[in-house]
């Protein structure tokens, strides 16, 4: 029953966090009418959170493998609490910018010591379905969090979008408090000794691989409320049904993931990203057949999600049995880099859309999907040690 407990919670915590990362998206074009700024500016906020991430993630959860796991993420928690919050009191760019570096700065650690304590209480053979169900707490922030995010936002404020999130962070604390494991192994060493992961080439390989795909994914995630509204031409009506949808098939994409995991992992990657590429080439031309475009959209987050649970796996399986003492960073390498790609996807979007019609972002995304596809098909012949 606690098994069952703990679960379910370190899914909540990665909806918690889903939420606070995806919702901007939702609700930058009323964020961009209050600071009269331009969507294509307003963009840096996604980029700037997703860089951020990407930087303080591998730090602090290095430096934190000093401290009890539980200890630290009870006090992240609080400061994600106090971030989450500015953004919700921020009245003009550069507070909201300061907050979303604050938020950025501990969310990476967060999930990367859930991932790990997940793996700790999960036995072996339900580990790739656990795993695969905290990456779906994302997904379900996008099914539930980021259309009802929207929905508060255009009836009431954007503000009030994420004094849902804070309500959402004073719950998983008290969650936490009562249910987190308190004593999963830790492996104290130097920080330079963590660090050696990153000089095995299978790692090297995985986490470029996850940069690229991410890349892709917010070449038109990061713009994806106007190019469903002012692209494709649906009503805002449509806009909440269909980021719903979206959210609904980013789920399937990490079950999907989850089955790949347990069947063949990184080896099995190669077809799905092929068939991701394509179907970036095809979205520029048929954006106009809005229903078309639409199921488009629906694939790319099947494609886009599928990645996850195998290279999470593969980082763990690689750490425990060569990187005992980098298994913390080895959790949180899945994170860091697709905030990194995110980061790159996102600014990449901002500078497209300034000089180019939103429609050629398909094909921005293609380029990323290729690069993807090589990256994978590399990695799944020199990555041998399939045993989930």
């Amino acid at each position: 029953m606690r098994y069952r407990l703990q679960s379910i919670l370190f899914v909540f915590v990665a909806f918690m966090l889903g939420c606070n990362e995806y919702m901007i998206v939702g609700v930058l074009p009323d964020i961009a009418h209050q600071y009269h700024d331009s969507l294509s500016t307003l963009g840096l906020l996604v980029t700037v959170f997703a860089l951020v991430y990407a930087i303080f993630t591998p730090i602090i959860t290095s430096l934190a493998n000093r401290w009890r796991r539980h200890h630290v993420l009870l006090a992240l928690m609080v400061v994600f609490f106090i971030g989450n919050t500015w953004t919700a009191l921020a009245s003009n760019f550069i507070s909201m910018l300061f907050s979303r570096v604050l938020t950025a700065t501990v969310a990476g650690a967060i999930i990367s010591i859930v991932l790990v304590m997940a793996s700790f209480v999960a036995p072996r053979e339900k580990r790739a379905s656990l795993v695969s169900w905290v990456f779906a707490g994302f997904s379900i922030a996008s099914v539930i969090g980021i259309p009802i995010g929207t929905v508060i936002s255009t009836t009431f404020s954007w503000h009030d979008s994420f004094w849902m999130i804070s309500g959402l962070t004073i719950f998983v604390f008290i969650s936490l408090i009562w249910l987190v494991p308190k004593d999963t192994p830790q492996f104290k060493s130097t920080l330079s000794k963590q660090f050696t992961l990153l000089k095995d080439t299978r790692v090297l390989l995985g986490v470029i691989f996850i940069v690229t795909v991410c890349a892709a994914d917010y070449t038109i995630y990061t713009y994806i409320r106007p190019l469903i509204t002012n692209e494709m031409g649906f009503s805002n009506t449509w806009l909440n049904w269909l980021l719903f949808g979206m959210g609904i098939f980013f789920i399937i994409g990490n079950k999907f993931g989850g089955y790949i995991a347990d069947n063949g992992g990184i080896h099995r990657l190669g077809g799905i990203y092929i068939a991701m590429t394509i179907l970036y080439l095809l979205f520029g031309p048929l954006l106009s057949f809005k229903w078309i475009a639409i199921i488009i959209v629906a694939l790319l987050c099947v494609a886009f999600s599928s990645y996850g649970s195998s290279t999470q796996l593969m980082f763990l399986d690689i750490a425990e049995k060569e990187y005992p003492q980098s298994l913390d960073l080895a959790s949180s390498l899945n994170s860091i880099f697709a905030n990194i790609g995110i980061s790159l996807g996102s600014f990449t979007a901002s500078q497209a859309v300034a000089f180019l019609p939103m429609r050629n972002l398909g094909y921005v995304g293609a380029v990323y999907g290729l690069a993807a596809t090589i990256l994978v098909l590399v990695l799944s012949k020199k990555y041998t040690g399939m045993r989930f």
